[in-house]
């Protein structure tokens, strides 16, 4: 579900990458936060997405990244409330340990609006994102119709590469909808976490190794789909080993157009709408406007079979350079 331009900007007593905005900046018009937790191309989308709606209200946006840190996400979000901002924009770590902060927010008069993931709890006015369970399912599709050809129809070994230990809603949502499509096909070998590429690498390779009958790969983030094509790779197993992934961004795509036929089909989601949708919402709410609780961005099927499509897909995301 898993890389940008601009400096973040953050408190300096908090960041050293702080850009200073001052107090009487705020009082003239909406300033909204958007908070980021890792720095990728999708969340480099994200934060276009958002600087653009941003800059078509005249608003001014201040971005930060939490760093997949609980205690730096309660900390951006202090240090957001002591500026006054108007409204937070952020996809929260946690469906749980997020709200209290969140709350800190909404109590100060705060509007806050999430994106990507969301919380359990009414703490956020709006919440804009893809579907993980579509996503899964999305290249759970691509993966049945495939896995059709392998093994003479029977069942498939593969390996699963998640994230549970940094986002589990997410991931679990991610994996539960690949294996609502496949599950029949399939024979599960091996199951890890492993979302940085470098370490994915690592994690793949070991999986192949130790369970060298292995035909699939599925990744449920950016990184895990990088590395676990790396692994099939480095192991010389182009032609018998294909990997399913996640996320959308130029690198994948490229695997896709790649004549070493290891990546089969990602699914990328659409960050520059979800960035825009999320201040959107936010600017409407500050505005007093009744907004949609719930928004979905639909996802976007990637697949080597169809070439022209990722070839397009590529083409958009000069929009985010």
């Amino acid at each position: 579900m898993i890389t940008t331009k601009r400096n973040f900007l953050i408190l300096a007593a908090l960041l050293a990458t702080t850009s200073f905005v001052p107090q009487n900046a705020l009082a003239e018009g909406k300033a909204i936060a958007g908070i980021v937790f890792q720095q990728d191309q999708y969340f480099r989308g994200i934060q276009i997405g958002m600087e653009k709606a941003a800059e078509a209200a005249g608003d001014e946006l201040l971005a930060g990244n939490s760093d997949s840190k609980l205690e730096k996400e309660a900390q951006l979000i202090d240090t957001y409330i002591a500026r006054g901002v108007n409204a937070i924009v952020m996809a929260p770590l946690s469906a749980d340990a997020s709200i209290p902060a969140l709350k800190k927010a909404r109590d100060a008069g705060i509007s806050v609006v999430t994106y990507g993931t969301s919380v359990n709890s009414d703490v956020a006015q709006a919440a804009v994102m893809s579907s993980d369970r579509d996503i899964g399912i999305s290249t759970g599709k691509a993966a049945a119709e495939f896995m059709k050809t392998l093994d003479g129809g029977g069942k498939v070994k593969v390996g699963m590469l998640a994230f549970k230990a940094l986002l589990p809603e997410q991931s679990n949502a991610r994996v539960d909808g690949f294996l609502s499509v496949v599950s029949d096909q399939i024979d599960i070998k091996a199951q890890q976490d492993a979302w940085l590429a470098e370490k994915a690498l690592a994690v793949a390779s070991d999986m192949l190794t130790a369970n060298p009958d292995i035909r699939v790969i599925y990744a449920a983030n950016e990184g895990g789909t990088i590395g676990a094509v790396q692994a099939v790779k480095k192991a010389g197993l182009e032609g018998k080993v294909f990997v399913f992934g996640t996320d959308g961004s130029e690198q994948l795509a490229n695997m896709l157009l790649n004549a070493d036929n290891v990546l089969q089909a990602t699914t990328a989601q659409q960050p520059l709408e979800v960035g825009r949708q999320a201040v959107e919402a936010a600017q409407n709410l500050i505005a007093g406007k009744t907004v949609e609780p719930k928004v979905n961005v639909p996802v976007l099927p990637l697949t080597r079979a169809n070439a022209d499509g990722v070839n397009a897909f590529k083409e958009g995301l000069k929009a985010m350079k």
